[in-house]
């Protein structure tokens, strides 16, 4: 049997990572003003001691506009002192530190984003719920900039790494996508022009990453649906060629679009009853606790469950590959390595337990003990992100019902 590949270091880019292990960037809610918290210092802390090769702090906006909650981070000058406070301590764990960066597009939320949410086109989007409006070029020559200028930030926090969120119908795949994409002009109609804001932001991104910051991008392999212009995987490889001719040092393949398929993203039971408890507002709460599994279907649920559509994209394209999705056991794990990805990527996993690297060093072929219930995805929209086999909190009958049925599906 070959030597397992999961503890050597690997380059990724100018950066070589301890091992092939990512924490991937999944919404923490550990944010307050849209700056870094203790929790958030805390988690990634605990998540590089815990044995990463490199953890990702997740969904930082690249401008106001983007934004959708308040305890989401949003990437600007006078938070770099307490994100530098993170990434030294991830720095002195052993590991290196990577920040999300991307605009969320039509799942903003006009009162923490300051305006009127924007897309691609004009619309309502029944998830926040907001009318949404079309981006004029000039803005969308602005918001490709301000990637050039997160980039600088971070460089500037201390991270080794930024990921482009070019995936899961936030506003980058809302410009991909034709069921979001009416475009008529050199934004819209063809793929080419679908990708061309896409490009744009890697580009500035790559410029200002020089030659000692690797740049990834986290992609769809397909929408998640079919009907209504989802896309599929004949055109997302031909997106994964083009980020690849861009220089971009790897890509991260995941698939889904919240706002119309959020659980073909998580895969699982989805969580409604956990998303009403702790929603604030009052007609979401309605909504999520009658008619959140008719909104938001449950999809069942299996380890490596993005493995066989990866493959495809192995075979496309040459660039390293970060593999994501359904990750809970060393045997899986290796099995992604050995079928030529360089690098794999957790996060509900490492939520449960941020020692779970560790444990796989020392132990071998173990398996976490994440039963992917979802309960931490049902409350990381309100508060922070946990499982709830880590926390004191007395949950009511509901959600404890919820979370048994949800991990038998």
């Amino acid at each position: 049997m070959a030597e397992s590949k999961l503890f050597t270091p690997y380059k990724l880019g100018p950066i070589t990572l301890r091992n092939r292990t990512i924490r991937a960037a999944a919404f923490e809610g550990m944010c307050a003003d849209n700056g870094p918290t203790d929790l958030l210092y805390n988690y990634h802390k605990s998540v590089a001691e815990g044995g990463i090769g490199m953890t990702s702090i997740a969904y930082a906006a690249v401008t106001q506009s983007g934004l959708s909650f308040p305890h989401q981070l949003w990437l600007r000058k006078d938070i770099i002192p307490g994100l530098r406070r993170i990434t030294d301590a991830i720095h002195d764990a052993g590991a290196a530190a990577s920040i999300q960066i991307g605009h969320c597009g039509n799942m903003s939320k006009r009162k923490v984003a300051g305006q009127l949410p924007v897309s691609a086109s004009y619309g309502f989007n029944l998830y926040s719920p907001t009318f949404v409006r079309r981006l004029r070029k000039d803005e969308i020559f602005e918001i490709a900039k301000s990637f050039y200028s997160a980039v600088n930030l971070a460089r500037e926090a201390g991270f080794d790494c930024v990921e482009i969120h070019a995936g899961h119908g936030y506003l980058l795949s809302q410009f991909l996508s034709k069921y979001t994409n009416h475009r008529h002009d050199e934004y819209g109609g063809s793929l080419e022009n679908r990708m061309r804001f896409m490009t744009m932001a890697a580009e500035e991104a790559l410029s200002a990453a020089g030659s000692d910051m690797a740049v990834i991008a986290k992609m769809n392999m397909n929408d998640g649906f079919k009907f209504l212009g989802g896309m599929q995987e004949d055109e997302c490889i031909q997106v994964a060629k083009r980020l690849e001719s861009t220089g971009l040092h790897g890509l991260v393949l995941s698939s889904g679009f919240v706002s119309h398929a959020p659980m073909h993203v998580m895969c699982g039971g989805m969580p409604a009853q956990t998303m009403s408890y702790y929603e604030k507002n009052f007609m979401m709460k309605y909504l999520m606790s009658w008619f959140g599994t008719m909104m938001a279907p449950s999809v069942p649920f299996k380890e490596a469950y993005f493995y066989e559509d990866a493959l495809k994209f192995r075979e496309a394209v040459k660039l390293p590959l970060i593999y994501v999705g359904g990750l809970v056991s060393r045997e899986k794990i290796d099995m992604v390595l050995d079928s030529g990805f360089e690098f794999v990527a957790m996060a509900r996993a490492l939520i449960n337990d941020p020692a779970f690297v560790n444990k796989m060093k020392e132990q071998g072929n173990v398996r976490c003990d994440c039963g992917h219930s979802n309960y931490c995805i049902g409350r990381m929209y309100s508060r922070e992100m946990a499982c709830h086999n880590n926390i004191d909190d007395c949950l009511p009958k509901c959600i404890r019902k919820e979370i048994k049925r949800n991990e038998q599906f």
